[in-house]
């Protein structure tokens, strides 16, 4: 009889913090403890540091909150790992430097590494905050994980083809939201001031670049209001807009004052290893989408039935106003894309094939 697994998860940030983490390990939580399967969640990254990382300045600040970090993950990595059967990585163990951890975890102590990410990291991306350590940040250590690692499991297919290259051990694992304990609610579209909305990150605030003088042509012709939900302001030069701050408690309710949800992305390769988690948040809110057609945007909008894809700026005015001035049209999208997301893109339809990683094959 296989042993009973018990999983170390090292993380980057601190915990309910990262979109990424937090859709990709932390809703699976309540599932690991309804199977009985002990589970330890371990950060890189504290909070204090967090909050700093990606401010300009406090440069001593950012720089001891990373010394911490690795001294807290080579004691784990030491000494802690060895009472798991399975290591989960998600994105890298480390935010600097070569895959040191993870080598030590697959070869030398020889456990079973599920390596995860959803994004195309092995890209350099770096933010302008953070440019000074560009240089330490050792992408081509992506390739090499891939190579030792017991089980890979990317977000998408792109993703998936850049693995495949190094591991055929590949479990397609899409971001999910759970639609049970956190996106259980649904709009209700009704006829009043329409809100087009966008949700993410400061990192994806740039991508609303090319669809602001779109959105300032269309606030002078319809009735229309503009909503950014992020963790930090933009300068927007519109009239009828407002910046709603994330926040984990409110984010439900704060998705649900949109009545159209935007995805705009450039084309390029970065973008093409999206998940496309945007537009998962409005569909499975029951908000209809409008997204660049660019990697998985394409598989998640299904072409006037949950939404539209937008190849250039006519595009986005004629999609835009059509679902402005089209109550049920937006009712029906947002059906469908409900539908699609609870079959394709839930914690609930992805838990069974998540507990599976770490059964013997």
């Amino acid at each position: 009889m296989p042993a009973q697994p018990k999983i170390l998860f090292l993380v980057p940030y601190p915990l309910k913090h990262a979109p990424s983490q937090r859709f990709r390990v932390e809703l699976y939580e309540p599932y690991l403890q309804e199977a009985g399967i002990p589970y330890k969640i371990a950060p890189f990254m504290d909070e204090g540091t967090w909050k700093v990382l990606y401010q300009k300045g406090s440069l001593l600040q950012k720089a001891w909150g990373i010394t911490k970090g690795y001294l807290k993950r080579l004691r784990t990595v030491l000494f802690d790992v060895h009472a798991y059967t399975h290591v989960f990585v998600h994105r890298e163990a480390a935010p600097l430097g070569p895959p040191i951890f993870e080598w030590i975890i697959a070869k030398l102590w020889r456990k079973k590494l599920i390596y995860d990410f959803d994004d195309a990291i092995w890209i350099p991306n770096t933010s302008k905050e953070n440019k000074l350590v560009a240089w330490l940040k050792a992408f081509g250590k992506v390739k090499h994980i891939c190579k030792w690692a017991y089980k890979i499991t990317p977000g998408n297919e792109y993703l998936a083809n850049y693995a495949r290259q190094y591991n055929n051990n590949i479990v397609l694992l899409p971001t999910c939201v759970d639609m049970e304990r956190g996106h259980n609610k649904v709009k209700d579209h009704k006829e009043h001031i329409t809100v087009i909305g966008w949700t993410g990150s400061h990192s994806t605030l740039p991508y609303l670049d090319p669809i602001i003088p779109i959105m300032q042509e269309l606030e002078l012709e319809l009735n229309i209001f503009f909503a950014v939900i992020a963790n930090k302001k933009p300068e927007l030069p519109l009239t009828s807009w407002e910046f709603i701050n994330w926040n984990e408690k409110s984010e439900i309710d704060d998705l649900l004052k949109i009545d159209i949800g935007i995805m705009p992305l450039q084309a390029d390769e970065w973008s093409e290893g999206k998940c496309g988690f945007k537009l998962i948040q409005y569909l499975s809110a029951g908000i209809p989408a409008l997204a660049s057609p660019v990697g998985v945007n394409s598989v998640i909008i299904e072409e006037g039935i949950n939404g539209y894809l937008c190849s250039d700026n006519e595009s986005w005015k004629k999609r835009i106003k059509e679902l402005v001035t089209n109550v049920q049209r937006r009712k029906d999208f947002g059906k469908a894309g409900h539908d699609k997301m609870l079959k394709e893109y839930s914690i609930q339809s992805q838990k069974d094939k998540f507990l599976s990683l770490f059964k013997e094959n």
